[in-house]
């Protein structure tokens, strides 16, 4: 089978896109993990896949492994720049179904993409873990997918990748597993963030979902002011936004470029 694709990246965080709306494109796990392989594929952190629903389009994403995830950010706002040039849509605002629930894309006139995200749930704050010998205390919180997150004095110096793996296996997370992020303090509303995903099982430039995440942990344990900047591993920096409501963050927005790569086809 020959398969038409487009490479996209968001703040770093790259993927495969493929315009499934008529749903003649059925890949398996090993087909998407083939595609998402950085050697002998097109390589990306995810795929994610255009549908078609009677009401709304529909993200379907796939992690690196070829195993399916809710939802993922940095995708979602690719997502939406790549659903708008399929349908020819310049501008103005998109809505798409994700297994986390429904997202709403506004199409920003410089190639950026702001999002409104679902609503995040599963607050857990200041829980006391050892990982790898060493007492952590981590804050946990779900935003489309589950997150921990860990604030560092010295983000360059963290051992995200040993650390982000014992946490994304820990039995606290366990059976899904979580994404680790650890987040280091720039300024009362800057934060600079690195991840470990599940699903690629490694440190990726950017995690959107991650972002939103370290954003609202920062609020709570600092009520810094709406918007917060995350500066990400790829160099680029997310903007996070919301509105209170009870002193709790509502109405979550993710702001943040969306990029088309190359295109071409691949043969599966």
């Amino acid at each position: 089978m020959n398969l038409e694709f487009t490479k996209m990246n968001g703040a770093g965080n790259d993927f495969v896109m493929i315009d499934n709306r008529d749903g003649s494109r059925s890949l398996n796990r090993d087909q998407i993990a083939g595609l998402c392989d950085r050697h002998r594929g097109i390589g990306g952190d995810g795929l994610i896949a255009v549908e078609s629903t009677p009401e709304l389009p529909r993200m379907r994403y796939y992690n690196a492994d070829g195993g399916e995830a809710e939802m993922c950010g940095n995708g979602a706002r690719c997502f939406a720049r790549f659903a708008a040039r399929l349908t020819g849509q310049e501008g103005g605002t998109l809505s798409f179904s994700t297994q986390a629930g429904m997202i709403s894309a506004e199409l920003l006139p410089d190639d950026r993409v702001r999002l409104r995200m679902s609503e995040p749930h599963s607050l857990q704050l200041a829980h006391s873990l050892k990982v790898d010998g060493a007492d952590l205390e981590v804050h946990s919180l779900n935003t489309g997918v589950p997150h921990a997150v860990v604030f560092v004095s010295d983000l360059e110096a963290a051992p995200v990748v040993a650390h982000g793996r014992a946490l994304r296996h820990h039995a606290r997370f366990a059976p899904a597993g979580t994404n680790a992020n650890f987040a280091q303090v720039l300024a009362p509303s800057s934060l600079a963030v690195r991840t470990y995903e599940r699903g690629v099982e490694d440190e990726t430039l950017a995690c959107g979902t991650g972002v939103v995440a370290s954003a609202l942990i920062h609020h709570l344990l600092s009520k810094a002011p709406s918007p917060i900047s995350v500066k990400v591993r790829g160099g680029d920096a997310l903007e996070v936004g919301f509105q209170l409501e009870s002193g709790h963050p509502k109405a979550v927005t993710l702001a943040g470029p969306a990029d088309f790569v190359f295109e071409g086809t691949i043969s599966i």
